[in-house]
């Protein structure tokens, strides 16, 4: 199986922790350089240094800030006008808060769907010429599995999880013929940030404490446990290597088997 990523670039978005961190790093282990993107260039500073780079890697990260459009614009712009391109790209952002639909706002939904799929958009538009020019690319989009299946409490994140769902089904087929491809892999509960604060929020909306939380979540999951971020990267290491050529335009759900749906 061919899983070597020597000489490949991949641009990997909110890289300095949780899955796009663990994303970059297993990345990096396949022998790519890695671009890692985020908007506090002190904290990249720090997460470059872990990667690995013991295949002669020359890794490196962009300050970008996904709730402007035009900053995250500029930074891959400025990127691609010093004569680098990537063959890899990880989208990846934080998710909005929490809440019902009917509390939610006209601007919350506006500034995830700008966060989320405008900012997927600009990058993508950016990066494909380059990747098409060297006959093969790979575009991960990070969502969730609420794709398939809608979180409880989390309802503009599911609204615009979905969209971004869409747009890279239908970039997908577009881009096909030109050895790209381009998937939705969906984390479950796995042990990052955004974890931790759906079982906070749980736990105060029902008066719960967050180690029982946490323990009725687990008990959802098949496999008995949150997942661990080392082993969501690895799924999306696979699929931007050689070996996943012919998998394209495929929702990836990484989640312990805890949809219940197919």
């Amino acid at each position: 199986m061919n899983l070597d990523l020597t000489g490949k670039t991949a641009v990997v978005c909110g890289s300095t922790q949780g899955l796009g961190f663990a994303s970059a790093a297993e990345l990096a282990l396949l022998g790519a350089n890695v671009v890692l993107v985020a908007r506090s260039e002190e904290k990249l500073r720090a997460v470059l240094s872990k990667l690995d780079d013991s295949k002669g890697q020359q890794h490196a990260y962009l300050v970008a800030d996904f709730s402007d459009v035009k900053n995250v614009n500029t930074a891959i712009n400025k990127f691609i006008e010093g004569g680098k391109m990537a063959h890899i790209l990880v989208n990846n952002t934080g998710g909005p808060a929490g809440g019902t639909v009917l509390n939610a706002t006209t601007e919350e939904f506006l500034q995830t769907f700008n966060n989320h799929l405008l900012c997927n958009h600009a990058l993508v538009q950016a990066l494909v010429p380059g990747m098409k020019a060297a006959g093969f690319g790979r575009i991960i989009n990070i969502i969730s599995t609420s794709v398939k299946q809608p979180i409880a409490g989390l309802a503009v994140s599911n609204t615009i999880r979905g969209a971004v769902a869409s747009w890279g089904k239908t970039l997908a087929t577009e881009v096909a013929p030109f050895g790209i491809t381009v998937n939705n892999v969906l984390p479950g509960f796995t042990k990052t940030v955004r974890a931790d604060y759906v079982v906070q929020k749980r736990a105060a909306d029902s008066g719960k404490s967050e180690a029982q939380v946490l323990k009725e979540l687990e008990a959802e999951i098949p496999v008995g446990r949150m997942g661990r971020p080392e082993e969501f990267g690895a799924a999306v290491a696979f699929l931007c290597s050689p070996a996943a050529a012919y998998i394209t335009g495929i929702n990836l759900p990484v989640d312990g088997g805890r949809l219940s749906c197919l």
